[in-house]
């Protein structure tokens, strides 16, 4: 058994159990509400830089398998759940979840109040934080948890060359070519995209238009992804020149993307969306659709371009969930509809972009 610490920007210090890695870490504050998925969780590449709450106080009960993970690796910066549980049941289970922060040097925090925690940022917002896994007859640096705290400034980071391929990789099938500019894509979306028949080119992030339209696709993808969108400013020029070309789908990070190459901007929510239960009204369908989220920024519904329409909109507090430009074939939604986990709901979107190339 191993000691931790987190400590929060606004000086909180909470004392608790650890696993995982002897490590020291900082990264923002954000809470899941998912019930399951933990797996799908820690390898959203959309994770990076972040330590993650999940709000459902058993996780590790089903251990860790390679079948259901998004990415290769961990991506977020630490976990804390409240209980972790070290003897998983799960005829796929491989390890459980010390063995597997332990490989990818990543820090468990558990066995503290994490309601009281969700209560805090629902009430003051994301926030900065920094923990300490250390063995029980060490001292955490608390002077340093709190001075990484306050240096911490995740808006102004970069985290998509981070999670990008390096290269280009074709996989797939098909009469139609489908490009995924690669943000920080998870495994889902190019499961879902792959299972429609299409031979698929994934992109590096910083891919230009020119080098994209090279490639001749029947259709773009722009994929989720970690942080503010509005860094990426050479990206969204690229986008720019894409849009008309062909049709695109954007998911996520991607349709924060699409919405500043139309004109729009973005705006740091409260505390984001995270979780497998929000509902979303799909304008077109007249349609309700329960999604799978993970987001901290949404676009201006205000800035939007007159001839860009608000397709999705979010239940809970209104927010712009989806975008479209029918003359222009481009559409986007800041959710994710191949879940991953989560309901199908949103499983017709890929058959829309399918029928637009």
């Amino acid at each position: 058994m191993k000691k931790a610490v987190l400590v929060l920007a606004d000086g909180t210090e909470i004392y608790a159990k650890g696993l995982g890695a002897t490590t020291i870490k900082a990264g923002e504050l954000v809470f899941n509400t998912s019930m399951t998925g933990y797996q799908e969780a820690l390898t959203d590449p959309s994770y990076a830089g972040q330590i993650l709450i999940m709000c459902y106080p058993l996780i590790g009960n089903y251990g860790i398998n390679k079948k259901y993970v998004q990415s290769s690796r961990i991506w977020v910066e630490g976990f804390v759940v409240k209980w972790a549980e070290k003897k998983p049941s799960h005829y796929l289970s491989e390890e459980n979840l010390h063995s597997y922060f332990l490989k990818n040097n990543v820090g468990c925090i558990y066995d503290l109040d994490t309601r009281k925690l969700v209560v805090k940022i629902r009430e003051y917002g994301v926030m900065n934080a920094a923990y300490q896994i250390y063995e029980k007859e060490q001292k955490p640096d608390i002077q340093r948890l709190h001075k990484m705290v306050k240096e911490l400034n995740y808006s102004n980071i970069n985290f998509v060359p981070q999670v990008s391929t390096k290269k280009i990789q074709t996989i797939g099938q098909g009469n139609k070519k489908v490009v995924l500019l690669d943000y920080g894509a998870k495994e889902g979306i190019k499961t879902q995209l792959l299972k429609r028949k299409l031979k698929l080119v994934i992109m590096p992030y910083n891919s230009t238009a020119k080098e994209v339209l090279e490639q001749e696709p029947d259709g773009i993808v722009l994929s989720n992804g970690p942080g503010d969108p509005a860094i990426l400013k050479k990206e969204i020029e690229q986008i720019k020149n894409l849009i008309g070309k062909v049709p695109i789908m954007g998911i996520c990070l991607g349709n924060q993307l699409l919405g500043w190459a139309a004109g729009s901007k973005t705006y740091k929510l409260k505390f984001g969306h995270r979780g497998s239960n929000h509902p979303v009204l799909d304008k077109n369908l007249n349609r309700v659709l329960i999604t799978t989220q993970n987001h901290g920024f949404a676009l201006e519904q205000d800035s939007l371009p007159a001839d860009w329409e608000v397709s999705h909109i979010n239940l809970n507090d209104n927010t712009v969930e989806g975008i479209e430009n029918k003359n222009k074939a481009a559409f986007a939604v800041q959710y994710h509809p191949e879940a991953q986990p989560g309901p199908h709901d949103s499983m017709y979107l890929f058959d829309k972009f399918v029928k637009m190339l």
